[in-house]
């Protein structure tokens, strides 16, 4: 029999606190993602700041403070949206985000979200060996500072998120430091190109990553610019005489990158095919009655609690779609009906691909955006389809399919919003197994996120665009298209859709990436017959993610390896395991951890100082350096701050 937990869990005051800390990270990740396109995960810094809430207010303890980072990643999360709103804008459909519709479908889909991570929580987090680098940094974040006697695990902790952080800002906020290093070398008309990022929070998700995880990258990274991009540089023309090093990344953004999302949907297909007897047990453990007590470390919401949410998850989605729908077009009933089945079905099944790939390279690295490519190309293909049935309105193909692309981009909203909520909140719940939290009581905290969450991005969707416009859609005229957000995703995603209506998608890129993935699968077989393993999803990973990404992240898990044979060599001379122990899983941890939490937590502020300024080189001192200095010191510093690391990690504790 299980023994009550006697520590404050879910409170009142936390779930107040984790309201105000969404609302700072909603705004910031929104606010970023519309600028550069890439997001913070927000679960570790949540969990620094509710810790030193909760501490000064007194009382706090390690569970209330794990339910305080899982509301705020939750919202920070559900900030993804950003990728796929604003497309209804940059089609020309919506002039402004309406609060109601933006609101309903964004908790709507985060309901699904939560909802579809309680049975994948038992097949991807209780019975899974998936590392889940930031839910152990964010777990091991959380027993540092409740556990004052572990002074050394604190101290790393403390000392790898100083290092991180002064190096962070002096890279993204002074500008004195390059944030990676770019070379370009041509052969013929070939372009061969190789980036690393300078990040320490990718160094240290890389040590927790583990090898297998960091080669899978390697090689994805390798197949995308050692052979893709030089190839298809080789033999397409350049009409616009770019210079090689843009050439380059446009090859590679338009080509190569579709080739990455062709072999995530395979390789997502066929994870999803492995995990399912785990999770078909999960879901029947969940079902059956149990007539003993179960440990709350393993209380899921009741079936009957499921129910009525996916229930109301459904209703509010089928509102709102046909909310939009009605008042532009007549016998939508069947589009709605579909739209609906398909956000569940698609979205249960991409929730448990981007789960395990969360699991794998963390929540900041795990590729949504390819996912959400796979999810325009199948939800334009289903309005097709209704199309030739004759099931969808003939208002749906008017004005060059305006009204079909625009539903394409709504129905894809409420889709990434769930798989972005799933694939945040398995590293959650593995902080929660870590920490011994309640699930339950965590999936409540979730869910109070996820509302609180929806309830500020349309508002900030709002501002944000009222003051910057986006590139090629300005809300007034004679504004300066300079200081436009780029909203590469949205930008992206509309030009998929549109292609697919109007049949001017180049479907070689994908078809290839799909026929890559199936050869993967293959490898991964083969290559477990022989006692390896070769993640097929990692491969597609590299493949898509900037190489700048993938580099450094396989530096890191390299890295790692190496120290820990070191160690293990230790072991073996001093035939003893406690003193070398220590040093692998006690410090080696808690500095990679302190590593994500120091970049993290310095990405948000200066999210937050660009949001206020409106200005993201407002500390930049750039200008007054000598050209190249950025990129010595960046390089050296960087060296340096790998050594300290190894250093460090092989000291004895």
């Amino acid at each position: 029999m299980a023994s009550p937990n006697p520590q404050r869990e879910l409170t009142l005051r936390g779930l107040v606190l984790g309201a105000l800390i969404t609302i700072i990270f909603t705004a910031s990740n929104v606010y970023l993602g519309l600028r550069i396109g890439l997001t913070f995960a927000s679960s570790i810094p949540a969990a620094v700041i509710s810790m030193a809430v909760l501490r000064l207010l007194g009382g706090g303890t390690l569970l209330e403070n794990n339910m305080v980072q899982s509301q705020a990643s939750a919202a920070g999360t559900l900030s993804c949206v950003f990728a796929t709103f604003p497309g209804l804008i940059i089609a020309g459909f919506w002039t402004h985000f309406p609060f109601w519709q933006t609101a309903g479908l964004s908790f709507a889909g985060g309901i699904m979200g939560v909802l579809f991570t309680i049975p994948l929580r038992r097949a991807l987090v209780t019975q899974s060996s998936l590392p889940y680098p930031e839910g152990v940094a964010a777990a091991e974040i959380l027993r540092a500072g409740a556990n004052r006697e572990n002074q050394h695990g604190l101290q790393a902790l403390i000392s790898g998120s100083i290092l991180a952080t002064v190096f962070s800002f002096c890279s993204g906020g002074l500008r004195l430091l390059s944030d990676g290093l770019s070379l370009t070398a041509t052969v013929g008309s070939a372009v061969f190109q190789v980036s690393g990022a300078f990040s320490p929070a990718l160094i240290g998700a890389g040590y927790l990553v583990g090898l297998s995880g960091g080669v899978a990258m390697l090689i994805g990274c390798i197949l995308a610019w050692g052979i893709g991009v030089p190839w298809l540089t080789g033999i397409l023309p350049n009409p616009l005489h770019l210079a090689p090093t843009l050439f380059a990344q446009d090859v590679w953004l338009h080509k190569v990158r579709f080739v990455g999302a062709g072999a995530i949907a395979v390789a997502s297909l066929w994870t999803l095919i492995e995990l399912m007897p785990p999770v078909l047990r999960g879901i029947r453990s969940m079902l059956q009655r149990t007539t003993g007590v179960v440990a709350t470390t393993d209380q899921d919401l009741s079936a009957r609690t499921m129910g009525a949410l996916l229930l109301l998850s459904a209703v509010l989605l089928a509102g709102f779609f046909a909310a939009f729908l009605a008042p532009v077009a007549s016998g939508i009933a069947p589009v709605v009906a579909a739209a609906v089945l398909f956000c569940i079905v698609f979205g249960f099944i991409m929730a448990a691909a981007c789960g395990y790939m969360a699991g794998i390279v963390g929540s900041s690295s795990s590729p949504i955006s390819g996912i959400i490519i796979i999810g325009a190309v199948l939800c334009a293909l289903m309005i097709l389809a209704l199309q030739a049935l004759g099931l969808a309105p003939n208002a749906m193909a008017a004005d060059g399919q305006k009204l079909a692309t625009a539903f394409t981009i709504l129905l894809l909203s409420a889709i990434t919003a769930t798989i972005a909520i799933s694939n945040d909140n398995l590293q959650d719940l593995k902080t929660g197994q870590l920490v011994g939290a309640t699930p339950w009581k965590q999936e409540v905290a979730l869910i109070a996120g996820c509302l609180v969450g929806a309830a500020v991005i349309p508002p900030v969707l709002n501002l944000l665009y009222q003051a910057y416009g986006f590139t090629g859609a300005m809300p007034r005229p004679g504004m300066d298209p300079s200081h436009a957000l780029s909203a590469p995703q949205p930008a992206l995603i509309t030009l998929i859709a549109k292609g697919i209506f109007t049949h001017s998608l180049d479907w070689s890129m994908l078809g290839a990436g799909m026929a890559l993935g199936i050869g993967l699968v293959g490898a991964d077989l083969l290559a477990r017959c022989r006692g390896f393993a070769l993640p097929p999803l990692g491969v597609a990973v590299g493949l898509y993610l900037p190489a700048s990404v993938s580099l450094t992240l396989a530096g890191g898990a390299i890295l790692g390896w190496v120290l820990k044979r070191i160690i293990h060599n230790r072991q073996k001379q001093l035939a003893t395991t406690a003193q070398a122990g220590g040093a692998e899983n006690t410090t080696g941890t808690m500095l990679a951890s302190g590593f994500i939490v120091g970049e993290s937590l310095t990405g948000v502020l200066l999210a937050v100082l660009s949001g206020a300024t409106g200005r993201d080189n407002a500390f930049s001192i750039a200008a007054y350096l000598p050209a190249g200095l950025p990129n010595i010191l960046g390089t050296v510093l960087f060296a340096a701050l790998c050594w300290t690391f190894a250093r460090k990690t092989l000291r004895p504790s």
